[in-house]
């Protein structure tokens, strides 16, 4: 159970009940803040529909981190999403094998950005030469796009962590299909 109550369009005041349009665990949660969850679904809603980042290439990075933050469910929700933006099963395979240090067939520049997703988790950032590397494929937007998803993702799995938001169970057969490590 996570340590806040989940809210529900009951709960809230009429022009906050928008914010549960999308009624999965974590924006119940963080609707206990409506202004926190209009902020923070304000962001969100930037990478997923407005950002210009190849949509393949910003899930790979969302996972790589779910990945290395053991985040049941950013790990669980983005196998997910990732499908519906092009996101394969050989992709997710050679992300976990790449997050080993092991050579794979991914395509040069998703190995890339799963290096700079690496890179950001780990802190403090992007290191220079794989932020030079980024910059012979992508223009100033996509490079700013890409910093912005890995580090808002940093910050979305210690949210989730810190409020013990659990996978709902539709989720849970993607949590099944590619298990995190222990």
């Amino acid at each position: 159970m996570a340590r806040v109550p989940d809210m529900t369009v009951d709960l809230l005041k009429p022009e906050d009940r928008d914010l549960l349009k999308r009624n999965i665990a974590l924006h119940r949660a963080l609707t206990n803040s409506p202004n926190a969850a209009r902020a923070f679904s304000g962001l969100g809603q930037f990478i997923r529909f407005k950002s210009v980042l190849d949509p393949r290439l910003r899930e790979l990075a969302i996972l790589q981190v779910g990945w290395l933050a053991r985040s049941a469910y950013e790990w669980s929700h983005h196998v997910k999403i990732g499908y519906d933006f092009g996101v394969t099963d050989d992709d997710i395979r050679a992300l976990i094998a790449e997050s080993a240090n092991q050579d794979t067939l991914l395509d040069p520049l998703a190995k890339l950005v799963l290096r700079a997703a690496r890179e950001a988790y780990a802190g403090p950032g992007v290191s220079d030469p794989t932020f030079e590397a980024l910059r012979g494929h992508f223009d100033n937007e996509r490079l700013v796009d890409l910093v912005l998803v890995i580090s808002f993702y940093c910050a979305v799995v210690r949210v989730l962590s810190s409020l013990d938001i659990r996978v709902e169970p539709e989720y849970q057969p993607y949590l099944d299909k590619y298990p995190l490590p222990a």
